[in-house]
């Protein structure tokens, strides 16, 4: 049997083009060549810089947005706003008090105007016990699971009733040495 002879392709490019580098490979190659070495982190979540940890612990927060809430919820599919904490902070191999009111006494405050991404933002609803719970996101939202029937969802400070039952705010990824 005789072979049909290969038809040439449609839009078939040159070799040469494929062998020039794009720009932007030459880009990537300039900047790399102008970085100095720096060695990867080395152990777990606490040789991380806090600010670092802080985002860390936002991103899984934020991850979990649209999750149901379940009293007594902890996780990975369904959370209260304790259990919500709890789950993100162990995801980074940080141990923490199970609800918002060990939470609140376990973290090291933190003023209103210091917050950064990973704090906690506490909330009395019910009198003199903190009794909710959020890990602040900046410019003044917070991820929270708010109540029955609500899902895992970002909230404002400035909202009326976050705005005066807040508590405080504190810090648990960054304890003071």
């Amino acid at each position: 049997m005789i072979a049909a002879p290969a038809r040439p392709r449609r839009n078939a490019q040159p070799a040469q083009r494929n062998a020039r580098p794009s720009a932007l490979l030459v880009l990537v190659l300039a900047v790399t060549a102008c970085t100095p070495f720096q060695p990867a982190v080395r152990g777990g979540p606490e040789d991380l810089p806090a600010a670092d940890r802080g985002a860390a612990l936002l991103m899984v927060a934020q991850a979990r947005i649209g999750a149901p809430y379940r009293y007594g919820g902890a996780g990975p599919d369904a959370f209260d706003c304790s259990g919500l904490v709890s789950y993100a902070h162990g995801q980074l191999g940080i141990a923490v008090p199970r609800t918002a009111a060990d939470q609140f006494a376990a973290a090291a405050p933190v003023a209103r105007r210091d917050l950064r991404p990973g704090d906690l933002v506490f909330f009395r609803f019910d009198g003199r016990t903190v009794s909710h719970v959020g890990i602040y996101a900046g410019d003044g939202r917070f991820v929270h699971a708010p109540q029955s029937g609500g899902q895992v969802r970002m909230a404002s400070l400035d909202e009326e009733s976050f705005g005066r039952s807040f508590a405080g705010a504190g810090r648990l990824y960054d304890p003071p040495r």
